[in-house]
């Protein structure tokens, strides 16, 4: 009776959260940040882990398998491993490891159904700094193939309820139909001879780029020599060329109209229709091509496979613009290597050409790497590639409908009473998941969702989402081989990546164009000679969109990007900043922190605030200050100091419980805590409206600018007079010179980063 009541209760508890908030709870431990319903404190229950329920049982057996397969040749075990694949899929019976790891598995589901019943885990949330939740969901992704070889029929509840549990790497089964070497041109419908014409054209920028063949000594040019020269175009703006190869510095593109863009057949007849809801009228009289002036010019440089970093893209104006322009290039790009190598299988078979003139090939397949941050993103990225191949409603697409139920969303998964920004509600538009990973195959009229890795041309994934396969060095169960080959890298939305955890972009960037490990099953005959040299980053052409630039992801082109076709930046300065949205009467006092390194910053900052700044908030009549931190690392240094001064404040961050954030607003409401902490991550996806602010403090600038206005006009005078009392007090030092001009105004920045004394300025945003 006592645990049926109990039972009753935790059912109770758990009754407000969607399946989806249950299923984020278990794999990470914690709520998810964009969603305000959260339970009151339970009891903490200890947390099982069912990989490592036998592991004293297990480590005999499986240091016997360790010792016997260090006597087998590396070959001998990739041949035995193929041979027991084909085998147990045609017999139905598995292996002695595999049924051990199913059974596991079996475990790990009915616990998740107990604790979908009981809610034990509701309360166990993760109060540490960033987020490392990656490491719980290590033990639920699924990383080989080998352990999880269900195909696409088999789409079931269980399925449902643990996505991890998906065939990354392997399905033999479709594996002959999505095969490229397998197939042919001309088995399909008519027509597809004269697709392949464009990629046998001379003056198509795809064959030329691939065909490309570098030497020794241009691969030493590349990371020795680096020139840049700017021009303007009418559609972008002010472009920065940079170009690591000599022959190619002179080579830049025009603003021009008229030049032929080389698209795969196919595309011809659906971009325009896809493209058209995008197209104004006068556009449409006025582009041949059906492109809005934006896309035209961001296309000009796609299409040439140079590098390509754009920060002005917006959620609400231009950012469907962007993703329509990308998505026509990579499934371009697709298209055409595809056909290069379904051309070459007949010669390849009728042995008309030399084997050198058939290397059309990767190492592995995977050829475009999108990375999106929500699977909303995702879903909007694959109906515009099925819409552009989709040539009279003949496109055979499979695993759509399970593709529709994980990537679309419910009404009931948005929190309700919500009223919050126009750019808040399109970056949260739709399903906001951030842990995914799902691979597009395409061949001839078909594509297929939720293929193997190394059957897939496309992966679309969230940088957690392949952080989980990526692991760290030391793990035992990892790979990324499926990266080596990457063509194509595209990072949008990088902006919010940096409100997510910017180390796992980092970490991806470090393990692309790698040397695989195993073969894969590649015919090495076929393999491109630059492949072979481990010069595919050469050739790596990456795309970067964000709203904004920024000193990270401006990292990621001068440490990542090595394109030998080289390098456009869009570098347009704001010539008014966010402090002219500033609708109150309010001073803003910009400090200036002096520092000799970018390495001594968080320190230098950290010492002029606490005897700089907080000592002139102590007294009584300096009560209702609101800190403002961006970095989180530095909001828990601050909390720290601050507890052990024994300051009376409160503090609110991404992780705070409901019942704790309400607390903390009441009582800085009420002045009975004088000193509030807030992070931007948490004013990123709540957008509360703190009530009673009479000064503020800035410990750093906003990464986003309209941030430093929406604070400041959280302003509100209870009593006629009010407004002069009122402070804003911003700190800054030389290295925020992009943050900075985003909220004053280029011109203004420059005059207060080249100043070497600590610069007090008093505007308004009348001023401004």
């Amino acid at each position: 009776m006592g645990k049926r009541k109990s039972g009753r209760k935790s059912q109770g508890l758990g009754s407000n959260l969607t399946k989806k908030q249950k299923k984020h709870l278990r794999e990470f431990g914690e709520q998810h940040p964009f969603h305000d319903e959260i339970l009151e404190k339970a009891a903490p229950v200890q947390i099982v882990d069912p990989f490592q329920a036998d592991s004293s049982e297990q480590t005999d057996s499986e240091s016997d398998a360790e010792s016997d397969m260090e006597q087998m040749t590396a070959y001998q075990h990739l041949c035995s491993t193929l041979k027991n694949v084909a085998e147990d899929l045609d017999s139905g019976s598995d292996s002695d490891s595999e049924s051990e790891f199913e059974e596991v598995v079996k475990d790990m589901i009915q616990d998740d159904e107990e604790e979908e019943k009981d809610d034990n885990e509701i309360n166990n949330k993760n109060d540490q700094g960033e987020r490392d939740a990656f490491s719980k969901a290590e033990k639920k992704s699924c990383t080989t193939g080998e352990k999880f070889a269900k195909s696409e029929v088999a789409h079931s509840d269980e399925i449902e309820n643990d996505s991890d549990l998906e065939t990354d790497f392997t399905d033999v089964k479709n594996e002959a139909k999505f095969c490229l070497e397998s197939n042919f041109i001309g088995d399909g419908s008519q027509g597809e001879s004269e697709e392949v014409a464009y990629v046998n054209s001379s003056e198509d920028p795809f064959k030329q780029h691939m065909d490309t063949e570098l030497e020794e000594d241009d691969v030493k040019t590349i990371t020795q020599f680096h020139s840049t020269i700017q021009s303007k175009w009418t559609t972008l703006g002010q472009l920065v060329w940079s170009s690591r190869l000599p022959k190619y510095s002179l080579k830049e593109l025009s603003d021009d109209s008229s030049k032929n863009l080389h698209l795969h057949k196919p595309l011809e007849t659906t971009w325009p229709t896809v493209n058209a809801q995008l197209l104004s009228a006068e556009d449409q009289l006025n582009q041949q091509e059906f492109f809005t002036p934006l896309q035209q010019g961001l296309f000009r440089i796609i299409n040439n496979y140079k590098d390509l970093y754009y920060p002005e893209r917006t959620a609400i104006q231009n950012g469907e613009q962007i993703r329509h322009a990308y998505c026509l290039h990579v499934i371009n790009h697709v298209l055409k290597a595809n056909s290069q190598v379904l051309s070459n299988n007949a010669k390849y078979q009728d042995q008309k050409a030399e084997i050198d003139d058939l290397r059309d090939q990767g190492l592995t397949r995977p050829k475009v790497l999108i990375v999106v941050p929500f699977r909303e993103s995702a879903l909007r990225v694959v109906q515009i590639l099925i819409s552009l191949l989709d040539v009279k409603d003949k496109l055979e697409v499979s695993n759509k409908k399970r593709f529709k139920d994980e990537y679309g969303s419910r009404p009931e998964d948005r929190p309700p009473n919500l009223k919050r920004p126009e750019d808040y509600e399109a970056i949260f538009a739709g399903n906001i998941d951030d842990h995914f990973r799902i691979g597009v195959a395409i061949l001839r009229r078909s594509m297929r969702l939720y293929a193997p890795f190394y059957s897939s041309d496309i992966i679309i994934a969230s940088p957690l989402g392949l952080r989980t396969i990526i692991k760290a060095e030391g793990d035992k169960i990892r790979d990324f081989d499926f990266l080596s080959s990457i063509e194509i890298l595209i990072i949008d939305q990088a902006d919010i990546y940096l409100m997510q955890n910017w180390e796992h972009v980092v970490h991806l960037l470090k393990h692309l164009n790698q040397q695989p490990h195993e073969p894969h099953g590649v015919n090495f005959s076929r393999v491109r000679m630059w492949n072979l040299n481990n010069w595919s980053k050469y050739y790596r052409q990456t795309l970067i969109f964000s709203a904004f630039q920024d000193p990270q992801i401006n990292a990621v082109l001068s440490k990542h990007c090595f394109n030998y076709r080289g390098q456009v930046v869009v570098s347009n300065l704001p010539q008014t900043g966010s402090v002219c949205h500033v609708v109150v009467q309010l001073p803003h006092v910009f400090q200036r922190v002096d520092v000799f390194s970018f390495a001594g910053l968080p320190d230098a900052r950290f010492e002029f605030f606490i005897k700089n700044i907080l000592p002139q908030y102590r007294e009584a009549v300096m009560s209702h200050t609101l800190i403002y931190v961006p970095i989180y690392f530095d909001y828990v240094r601050l909390r720290n100091y601050l507890n052990r001064e024994e300051v009376n404040f409160s503090h609110i961050c991404e992780y705070s419980k409901k019942s704790t954030i309400n607390r903390a607003r009441h009582h800085f409401l009420k002045g009975e805590k004088p000193f509030l902490l807030f992070t931007e991550r948490f004013h990123f996806y709540k957008r509360y409206t703190i009530k009673g602010i009479r000064h503020l403090i800035f410990y750093e600038l906003p990464t986003y600018p309209h941030f430093y206005s929406d604070i400041c006009n959280m302003l509100n005078p209870e009593n006629r007079g009010d407004e002069a009392t009122w402070t804003c007090t911003v700190l800054y030092s030389k290295y925020d010179a992009q943050k900075l001009s985003r909220v004053v105004g280029a011109e203004r920045a420059a005059q207060m980063i080249q100043s070497k004394k600590s610069v007090h300025l008093f505007v308004t945003g009348e001023d401004t």
